[in-house]
């Protein structure tokens, strides 16, 4: 469509004509959103999408992920008949070979999680594989994986369909339309600018692929995202390949490989990426490459000529150097940006673009249409990055890393290395010095568990037990039997004061806020639908003054949710507060004793019960101590001024009780031996405090109600839940669980591990695992009747399952 019909006014206006935009208009259609717009600079799929390798791979880690893709799959074979443009669709199925032993025990492990996940999925052996696969060598293989539900389609193709039926259905698509500005007013997008003139609108989704960054610059969006170069190549004949071979990966050699006319296109994700566009992406970037680079590719190449030997015979017809946006954790980026009011994103798709088109457009055109998510879309919400990940230059350094993902070995608890150290506690340089092993955690560099001393301060990746397992085990009792501490200052600390502080966050919250100053309520965010927006802890502080204390992960997340459910004429502001208060964690049974010798506040039982939180001096600080634990054990959260952390450290180890420091993996594993849930694990938007045995943290009968209870309601009178969060032990103490693997009942998969660790309290492996029946009620019957069983990649041990916590 020409320019010359370009409207004044859209509903919604999508800027980027790739298959994501194409396939927002395309769904908002179909959900009866027909004032839809859409503006592409260049021509449609101009931008990354005509030189994407078309790769379709449904099993994804998470099941929500897996899904959308699965939709896509069927969206893709399906759209032609509707709109008469072919999308080039091919269902071969795809294969992943094993190079090591290692991988084929991954290769398990997502056999497992495909069942648990309902994907078709066969285990073979190599010559099996070389089977299917005729142009394969297979003399150093382990076996593979057949996903026969995989397959391939036409970028290009697929981006006319879907915008031949968003017309169809009532959108406007132009091409040659350039927007140069955002318009907003009173913190809501109102509508763009472009060289034709601006367009009002109520809705901007920012679907402007390797532009995305620079539209979100625009009107102050972080959209954190950098191109990087990712070639492949297309060869001439090569004998045994033919119309319906497979997709063949072979993540070992970082490399994949798809018939393309009887040759192959052969590429892959090298583990050290080029980083490209650090000075801008030219807008007139369209239907271009970039140079040849064949140093880059010869890791690739070195290694599809093991794979592939006739290889070295076959005609390079064309090299395709193609840039394509990358996030810094290998998710794409969706949903309202928590900056801007209506302001949508759906950007940043790691390669993974034609694979995740379909299901991403489709959950993106809902969330416009709802105004909320209507699934568990956190692994890809935008508002799981802050301002401080759009930094080009840690973006830069980041995406080297973050391209290598896709064939990388996905170990268990695998720290990326990039970038580091980004976000440090006042006590970090102290840690160092003490053996610190770190992780990180929405930058944060935090402890995973201190190296004894004359070891070596780092991870030995493995998939059964790791090399810091009688390290974590020394942290693990001694918060059992003594006194530890935790340095957990990157949780959230969100500030909400004023005069209707308490009537909105009691709306929020599910529990009641209404309590005593010095309270400390454990209470859930819930979704319309019942579901955890968020699992914090609110501090009433004062009258209309409260902390909210919630993971490292969703400061961005949970004050968006708050800003967006709070009335615009409420007396109500929040600030974060995070980078103001360091949080020690004193736990133990004998953490009263310790901190009593450091305090005159009085900490007994009858002054300072469970749930109390208040202002104590502490040595020479004044701190507020929150009697709270997510170990089950005696402790305080000693929430203190920043500039006052390394006294109040050194006040606690000046004592002669024995505290030792102690790091994440021993918090993991504390918490799941007393069955306490995790947001982002147990906890999500799908799942309810009834599923999730938490129903003593909701107060149906508070004044005003709470978001999320008419749910709760109806889930109660309609009896027998269809989801459970519940705990297993294995019998076995040997096995390593991490999460993910398969939850048998009566040999049956019926769910899977959500969060496991070596309790070592029990001295053996236990989890907690989210069981779906769909056919029938879960209940005491059924949870006592059956008999359980966890598929770790293969092998499968007995599990007892625990009606109470197991410690």
């Amino acid at each position: 469509m020409t320019s010359t019909n370009l409207p004044s006014h859209a509903r919604v206006v999508i800027i980027g004509g790739g298959v994501i935009g194409t396939s927002v208009a395309y769904h908002l259609a179909k959900l009866g959103i027909t004032d839809v717009v859409l503006l592409e600079q260049g021509q449609l799929s101009s931008g990354t999408t005509w030189h994407a390798a078309g790769l379709v791979g449904q099993l994804r880690s998470h099941s929500v992920m897996t899904s959308l893709i699965q939709y896509s799959t069927k969206l893709y074979a399906e759209l032609s008949a509707e709109t008469g443009l072919e999308t080039g669709w091919k269902q071969c199925g795809s294969l992943s070979v094993a190079r090591t032993k290692e991988r084929m025990i991954q290769l398990k492990r997502t056999v497992a999680s495909a069942r648990s996940q309902g994907v078709e999925v066969e285990l073979l052996t190599a010559e099996e594989a070389g089977s299917m696969w005729p142009p394969m060598a297979t003399d150093d293989l382990e076996g593979g994986i057949w996903l026969p539900g995989d397959g391939k389609a036409n970028p290009t193709d697929l981006t006319q369909s879907l915008a031949k039926g968003a017309r169809m259905g009532g959108a406007q698509v132009f091409e040659g339309i350039r927007v140069t500005g955002i318009t907003t007013e009173k913190g809501r997008v109102i509508g763009v600018e472009t060289e034709q003139g601006a367009i009002t609108a109520e809705i901007v989704v920012n679907c402007a692929g390797q532009w995305a960054r620079k539209i979100g610059l625009m009107c102050g969006v972080s959209v954190p995202m950098h191109s990087a170069e990712h070639m492949y190549i297309v060869t001439g004949k090569v004998d045994g390949v033919h119309p319906d071979l497979p997709v063949m990966r072979d993540p070992d050699g970082f490399i994949y490989f798809k018939e393309e006319v009887g040759g192959l296109a052969m590429g892959g994700f090298e583990p050290s990426a080029k980083p490209w566009g650090m000075d801008g992406i030219p807008d007139d970037f369209a239907f271009q490459l970039l140079e040849d680079d064949w140093d880059q590719f010869e890791i690739l190449m070195e290694n599809a000529l093991v794979r592939v030997p006739a290889l070295d015979r076959a005609e390079v017809k064309k090299f395709y150097n193609g840039p394509e946006s990358f996030t810094p954790d290998n998710n794409f980026l969706l949903g309202e940006a928590p900056e801007l009011k209506n302001f949508y994103v759906g950007a940043g798709f790691n390669s993974m673009g034609i694979a995740s088109a379909g299901g991403a457009g489709k959950a993106l055109a809902e969330w416009i249409a709802n105004g909320a998510p209507t699934m568990d879309l956190w692994p890809v919400d935008i508002r799981r990055f802050a301002g401080f990940n759009n930094n080009p230059t840690f973006l830069h350094d980041r995406v080297k890393e973050t391209l290598g993902l896709h064939y990388a070995m996905p170990w268990p608890n695998l720290e990326l290395e990039s970038a580091r150290p980004f976000r440090r506690s006042p006590l970090y340089s102290i840690f160092a010095a003490k053996g610190a092993v770190w992780g990180s955690k929405m930058g944060w560099e935090r402890v995973n568990y201190f190296a004894p001393e004359g070891e070596v301060a780092r991870i030995d990746y493995s998939f059964g037990r790791q090399n810091w397992h009688e390290a974590v085990a020394t942290e693990h009792h001694a918060v059992r039997n003594n006194v530890a501490m935790f340095d957990l200052s990157s949780f959230s600390k969100l500030m909400v004061e004023g005069r209707d502080a308490l009537a909105v966050l009691n709306r929020i919250c599910a529990a009641d806020l209404d309590r005593p100053i010095g309270s400390s309520v454990y209470t859930g965010l819930l979704n319309p639908r019942g579901g955890y927006e968020s699992d914090l802890t609110v501090f009433r502080l004062a009258e209309q003054k409260f902390m909210v204390v919630t993971g490292s992960a969703q400061t961005v997340h949970d004050a968006d949710w708050i800003r967006k459910n709070t009335p615009d004429d409420a007396d109500v502001w929040i600030s974060d507060v995070t980078n103001a208060w360091s949080v020690l964690a004193v736990m133990g049974p004998k953490s009263r004793e310790l901190l009593q010798k450091l305090s005159s506040a009085d900490l007994s039982e009858d002054t300072f019960a469970f749930a109390t939180v208040r202002e104590i001096d502490l040595g020479y600080a004044t701190v507020l101590a929150n009697r709270m634990s997510y170990v089950g054990e005696l402790g305080w959260e000693l929430f203190v001024p920043v500039e006052f952390t390394v006294g109040v450290y050194e006040a606690l180890h000046s004592t002669d009780m024995g505290l030792i420091d102690v790091g994440y993996y021993a918090l993991e594993g504390l918490r799941i031996e007393k069955g306490y849930r995790a947001w982002g694990r147990e906890l999500t938007p799908d799942i309810t405090p009834l599923e999730a045995g938490l129903g003593f943290a909701v107060d149906y009968d508070k004044p005003d109600g709470f978001i999320g209870r008419e749910a709760l309601v109806a889930a109660r009178a309609a009896g027998g839940l269809h989801q459970k969060i519940v705990q297993v032990s294995l019998d076995d103490p040997a096995p390593q669980l991490w999460g993910g693997e398969l939850l048998l009942r009566n040999g049956e998969p019926v769910g899977k591990v959500m969060s496991a660790a070596h309790g070592h309290t029990l001295d053996r492996p236990v989890a907690l695992c989210r069981i779906e029946e769909p056919d029938q009620p879960i209940d005491r019957a059924y949870l006592t009747e059956g008999s359980y069983a966890i598929d770790l990649a293969g092998d499968v041990f007995a599990a007892r399952l625990h009606l109470k916590p197991a410690v």
